[in-house]
Order: C-alpha cells, then sequence, then structure tokens
C-alpha cells in the first residue's frame, strides 16, 4: 500500500496553464472578500452546504440516534473532503484545490451553527417532523458538557477554516507556478570510440586525411600515393 502511494506521490500534477491560475486565483481572492463582507453570516455556497448537511441525519440516522445528530456535519464535510481525496488521485490541480478549499468553506458554516448553540437566533430546517426539530450543536455541547463555550469552540474552528482556505490558495499558487527542469536528453557518441577502423590497402587513399594544422589536409591528400591501375 505504501509503495501505491509513495508511486502516486512521485507522479506529477497535471499542469495548470498561466491564464487558468490567474483566473482561480481571482475567483478565490473574490470569494474570500465576499465572505468577509458577510461578517460570518449565511453565504450563497451554504445553500448547497444545507441541503447535504439534512441529508447526513437522514444518511448516519439509520446508525442510531447519535450518529444521526452528527450526521449533518460529517456528512457535509465528507463530501468535499472525499472528492478532493479522489482528485488527488487523478493527480488534477484544480479540481484537487476546489474540493479543498470548499472542505474548510465548510468549517466556516460549521462554525456559525456553533455559535448559536446557546443562543439559538437561526432559523432551523429539518427534514422530518418540524415539532421535534432541534438544534444540533445544542444538543452536542449540552450532551459533552461544552455549552457554556460555544463561541469560543466556534472561533477555532472558524480561524481553522480561514486557515486552511488560505493555505490552499498559496499551496495552490506555488504548485501551479512551480517549474520543473527538465533534463536534455542528448545523443551518446561514446559507441562510436569502439567502432572496428578498417584497414588501408597498399597503394589506397586514406579514408580520412588528419591533420593537426588546419589548412595542411588538401597538401597531404595531393602527395599521398594514387592506387595503380588494375586491368
Amino acid at each position: 500500500m505504501f509503495d501505491c502511494l509513495q508511486s502516486m506521490l512521485d507522479e506529477p500534477w497535471k499542469p495548470v496553464s498561466r491564464p487558468s491560475l490567474i483566473a482561480w486565483l481571482v475567483s478565490y481572492l473574490a470569494f474570500l472578500a465576499y465572505v468577509v463582507s458577510a461578517h460570518g453570516g449565511f453565504l450563497f455556497i451554504d445553500t448547497a452546504n444545507l441541503i447535504v448537511h439534512e441529508g447526513g441525519h437522514n444518511l448516519f440516522g439509520w446508525f442510531g440516534p447519535t450518529l444521526g445528530l452528527w450526521g449533518g456535519t460529517l456528512l457535509q464535510w465528507l463530501v468535499p473532503f472525499l472528492l478532493a481525496a479522489y482528485f488527488f488521485t487523478e493527480r488534477q490541480l484544480t479540481a484537487f484545490v476546489f474540493c479543498g478549499f470548499f472542505f474548510f468553506e465548510n468549517w466556516l458554516y460549521t462554525a456559525t451553527y456553533m455559535a448559536d448553540a446557546r443562543a439559538q437566533i437561526l432559523p432551523l430546517v429539518t427534514t422530518g417532523d418540524p415539532d421535534f426539530v432541534e438544534h444540533d450543536f445544542h444538543a452536542i455541547f449540552s450532551h459533552l458538557g461544552l455549552l457554556n463555550y460555544d463561541t469560543t469552540i466556534a472561533l477555532v474552528v472558524r480561524g481553522l477554516g480561514w486557515c486552511g482556505m488560505l493555505a490552499m490558495i498559496a499551496w495552490f499558487v506555488y504548485e501551479a507556478s512551480e517549474k520543473k527542469d527538465v533534463a536534455v536528453q542528448r545523443p551518446d557518441f561514446s559507441a562510436l570510440t569502439r567502432l572496428p577502423i578498417p584497414k588501408k590497402a597498399p597503394g589506397q587513399l586514406p579514408l580520412f586525411a588528419i591533420s593537426e594544422k588546419p589548412g595542411r589536409d588538401a597538401a597531404a591528400l595531393k602527395k599521398a600515393p594514387t592506387a595503380p591501375n588494375r586491368q
């Protein structure tokens, strides 16, 4: 298994053109500016996160109420993570960074939900009976005895999300703009030195006229004996 992983790591990423790199970089920076302007509020991408989150409750709910409670956040994080892992194996740099970036963006969504555990101001969405809807992190933190630390935990998770998004962008720029040194393959003439040199027959002109001084080759050829005519 380790050999397979090592061979995968040795395989280079598929190249990214400079215009594509610039376009992606501008898009990521524009999105981060949009996140800052939202001041921790609901983002447009969080609509998709919400759908996956609710689907996680239904999926993991088959394995019991505890996993069903945690399942929303688990699936919400698992989807971009597993997609990033797939594109990592395919060495698709832009797709891997995109999924990794939004994996960490999900942490911002989760942090907003965590910070609301005591206040419970956010509107709640459920796919089941609305009379039995509950706040995920109010229930989770209450069970863990961490309810009074909801905003502190949320601050840490939000900070890690920001660090992850910035790290993915920085690594993407580094990896996409890195120039690999390609070794130039030169022909090997060493085998020619081992070729047998044909012997000169008596009276035959030499095959090669070699002189250490330039300009003497023609004179040497004129003085060379000519082969007798054979009838």
